[in-house]
């Protein structure tokens, strides 16, 4: 019998869950949940209580289409401990300190959950998706935040304590903008929608969501314009370095942000070809996902099943 998969995508306002059946997505709902701001305005036991109980809601309207479903996977944005399984920190869901989320959903459902993080669950979906079996990927998802995934030799790599490529974090601009994490002028702050944001505030002193700005500035509007260059330009410099370290060839861009790829891609292309090392120049294949970002649902998916399977 066939069975098929949960994967699924957490965002700061809104989550994505998805049956996947041979890495392909059979079923999909959005939910509208407002996970950073219940997080920021409710004590952490609160927030992690209701964040079960959608999650949970929503796993059961799955289930009830596909009963047959084998096995959970989550994607959640924050920093996972690779051996708990617990969210140890999220800097865009404040307040949950060292939480689990995985026994108890696996105690409701009475099916294997497996937590990763968000963009390191969209880099394997990247990855299962290009059809490699033995190969090498990095991946930056650009949204709310800016986050990063890598897999070696076909498996994920998720570091000793779980926060390998958590490139938001990488510090672009020293002394610049407070990040969530602590740190002052990370890339999450220049390279993501939010960071789009604050750079046309700072410029205008007017508030504008991202992709107001992305049309502003595809009709040339200077300062809308000048947001995008900063972050194409940041998020280079920072690919530059990743790629002196882990040496891939294939980079997949993603993420929300990554529809306003045409805006960010001079500054990028620019920036690269001047910060890598002559032996890295032109050896680095950088696209544009092609997942309809499904990559998220089907990574967290298919690493479910992997350690089903173990």
């Amino acid at each position: 019998m066939t069975h098929e998969l949960i994967g699924i995508d957490v965002g700061g306002t809104n989550f994505r869950l998805g049956v996947v059946r041979d890495t392909q997505v059979v079923w999909e709902q959005r939910f509208q949940a407002d996970f950073a701001g219940l997080c920021r305005q409710s004590s952490s036991g609160e927030a992690l209580d209701n964040i079960l109980r959608t999650l949970l809601d929503a796993i059961a309207q799955a289930r009830a289409a596909y009963p047959s479903v084998s096995s959970i996977g989550i994607g959640f944005p924050g920093f996972i401990d690779p051996h708990t399984r617990c969210v140890l920190s999220s800097p865009n869901l404040p307040g949950l300190l060292n939480v689990d989320l995985v026994a108890p959903l696996r105690a409701a459902c009475g099916l294997p959950v497996v937590l990763e993080n968000d963009a390191a669950a969209a880099a394997f979906g990247e990855y299962v998706l290009s059809g490699q079996t033995r190969g090498d990927l990095v991946y930056l998802g650009l949204g709310t935040g800016v986050g990063g995934g890598l897999v070696l030799r076909g498996k994920l790599h998720g570091g000793a304590h779980g926060v390998a490529m958590e490139i938001g974090h990488l510090i672009v601009e020293p002394a610049g903008r407070l990040c969530g994490c602590g740190n002052r002028g990370c890339l999450e702050q220049y390279a993501s929608a939010s960071g789009v944001q604050q750079s046309y505030f700072a410029a205008t002193g007017i508030k504008l969501p991202a992709s107001e700005i992305a049309r502003l500035a595809a009709c040339q509007d200077d300062a809308a314009m000048r947001a995008f260059e900063q972050a194409g330009d940041y998020l280079a410099a920072s690919l530059a370095h990743i790629a002196k370290v882990v040496d891939v060839s294939e980079v997949v861009i993603g993420g929300g942000m990554s529809a306003a790829w045409p805006l960010l891609q001079p500054a990028f292309e620019r920036r690269l070809e001047h910060d890598l090392i002559p032996a890295l120049r032109g050896k680095l294949h950088v696209t544009v996902s092609r997942a309809q970002d499904q990559a998220g649902i089907i990574g967290a998916a298919m690493l479910a099943n992997e350690e089903k399977n173990i």
